[in-house]
């Protein structure tokens, strides 16, 4: 063992110095733990879901992925599209423990790991722990790390924030390094589609290319002024994101805004047959909630009709819910002020905790360790966290 003591980062190198920002983005993360856990599914086309009319995919292999299968189709999509598919239920207890195994690896380079999921984090390395030369190197150094110690793939980017590193992974996928350059932010940003923008999703690219915006060249010729007007308060960070800008710093240990568990049923139900339902989920979400040293001041109830419609009631009472028989009696009271006749069906219900209070004391619990998921056969369960940006 090397006696050479570590290096430590002092607080003044990482305020003076230019950010240095690797975005870790874990290939076909939970098919891949399923390949490595079972060595008879390498290179064959992995699905992890339950099968079932209402089964979604949570993730799929690279060899799935080429007959069109993706997360979050329907599984039924995906038994379709790709019929030798293996499908496999999933399994979170085990991808949270590689989630463990993989932060573990981060936490040699940085302090400053800002989780999104279970299988992606941004990593500020301006001034990483073992005194590598370049963020380049430290990326490399973890992949490396990654695939000898845990047997799993990751792709890397490396950029000078974190808008920039998020896209730059995504470049060379699977098992690949890409690195954007501050010099370079501009030439390579130009040409791509606004839809490669994060957070840009399918209504707002329709709602840009509506106003002639296809490309972020085209966003970039559009003026502030002009920005606003089309896309109100986003239209300020539209036109810095289309200058490479983004001042966001990674942000450890982000608190949570709210916990939620849904379900989406076999077969349309009528209101009244969701209380067994509605109890079911209250206590998966009491049990997300517990332990983190804060309370959620607002209860959320969601329902979807078979049509699609998406409905919500909240309530916010006068002290928040003690129990889970208390969150639950709440959730039922909402159920009430939901207006339909007898006849009407249902395809989901959720349940919801938001506007948490948070003590800053106890600002400990990681996303990755928070979120969880589970999916049945009757349908698709899962439990979410929703984080500050």
């Amino acid at each position: 063992m090397s006696s050479q003591m570590p290096f430590i980062p002092r607080s003044e190198d990482r305020a003076s110095a230019p950010r240095k920002i690797v975005h870790i983005d874990m290939d076909a993360f939970y098919a891949s733990v399923e390949q490595r856990e079972n060595p008879d599914l390498r290179n064959k086309p992995v699905v992890v879901a339950w099968r079932g009319n209402r089964s979604v995919v949570c993730a799929a292999s690279y060899e799935a992925r080429r007959f069109g299968v993706r997360s979050a189709m329907p599984a039924l999509t995906a038994e379709r599209l790709c019929p030798e598919a293996i499908f496999i239920p999933p399994d979170f207890v085990r991808y949270k423990e590689a989630s463990r195994a993989i932060r573990e690896i981060f936490e040699r380079h940085t302090d400053l790991i800002e989780p999104l999921s279970l299988d992606e984090a941004y990593l500020d390395v301006t001034v990483n722990k073992t005194g590598l030369p370049t963020a380049t190197l430290v990326a490399k150094t973890i992949r490396q790390q990654i695939r000898a110690e845990l047997n799993l793939i990751a792709s890397a980017g490396v950029a000078p924030n974190k808008f920039l590193a998020k896209i730059a992974s995504d470049w060379k996928k699977p098992d690949g390094l890409f690195v954007i350059q501050p010099h370079e932010a501009q030439s390579f940003l130009q040409p791509l589609a606004v839809g490669r923008i994060p957070g840009v999703g399918q209504v707002t690219e329709s709602r840009m290319k509506a106003v002639g915006v296809s490309t972020i060249s085209d966003l970039f010729n559009l003026d502030l002024v002009q920005l606003e007007a089309h896309f109100g308060r986003y239209g300020m960070r539209l036109h810095q994101l289309a200058r490479g800008i983004d001042h966001n710093p990674v942000v450890p240990n982000r608190a949570s805004k709210s916990i939620s568990a849904e379900d989406t049923f076999e077969r349309d139900i009528p209101l009244g047959d969701t209380e067994p339902l509605i109890r079911r989920l209250a206590e998966k979400v009491w049990n997300g909630s517990r332990g983190n040293a804060r309370s959620a001041k607002t209860v959320v109830l969601k329902l979807k009709t078979k049509e699609f419609a998406t409905i919500t009631r909240s309530l916010t009472p006068p002290a928040p819910p003690k129990s889970c028989d208390e969150l639950a009696a709440i959730v039922l009271a909402l159920r009430e002020r939901v207006e339909f006749g007898p006849q009407q069906l249902f395809r989901l219900v959720g349940v919801g905790l938001s506007n948490f209070q948070i003590e800053e004391a106890a600002r400990t619990s990681m996303v990755s360790d928070e979120m969880a998921a589970v999916v049945s056969d009757s349908g698709t369960t899962v439990l979410g966290v929703e984080v500050g940006h």
